[in-house]
């Protein structure tokens, strides 16, 4: 068991936090931990969960229209004021660890030279990322992007592209920066 799993108080404002997100979301896995100000937003309904997820303080999840889709799977960790912006799809893996200060957003603005950019529609490409990846903070995961199982994402990356499976990536762009060890 992990240092934080260790250590997370499940208070009544815990469990409280949880039976309402239960009744919001589409589906919603056993033991897990919700922080204050963590906010399921515009369609929850189209939120996935599983079990023993952690979201912590000011994490905000949000399906963009009735479409979109978000899901987590067990045992991952979502940190402080991160953002998941979906117009498409995110998936995030199991045993994943995101770090405070993460942007995942699956879309962006058309940029269409004679109209104004607030009037143009959005281009969307889902967000894959697999089990077991780590996101270091102040990330940014733009559309159409897969980060492959065992992954590592350095801070304050800037990731446009896919990541291989066990490598380390950092920068702005991301770009291989190393592997993970045996």
């Amino acid at each position: 068991m992990s240092q934080l799993r260790k250590h997370l108080k499940r208070t009544l404002g815990t469990r409280l936090r949880s039976a309402v997100a239960r009744r919001k979301l589409g589906q919603f896995g056993e033991g897990i931990f919700i922080e204050k100000n963590v906010q399921f937003m515009r369609y929850p309904q189209n939120i996935t969960i599983g079990g023993d997820v952690i979201l912590k303080e000011g994490a905000k999840i949000c399906p963009c229209n009735e479409k979109a889709k978000i899901s987590i799977g067990e045992r991952t960790t979502i940190g402080y004021h991160t953002f998941l912006f979906a117009s498409e799809h995110i998936s995030i893996g199991s045993d994943c660890m995101i770090a405070p200060f993460v942007y995942i957003v699956d879309s962006d603005h058309r940029t269409k030279k004679g109209i104004n950019m607030n009037l143009q529609g959005n281009e969307t490409a889902p967000i894959h990322i697999g089990n077991d990846v780590w996101i270091a903070s102040n990330v940014t995961i733009l559309k159409g992007v897969t980060i492959h199982d065992g992954a590592v994402i350095a801070a304050n990356s800037v990731v446009t592209k896919d990541v291989p499976s066990n490598k380390i990536y950092g920068g702005t762009p991301a770009k291989e920066i190393g592997e993970r060890n045996e």
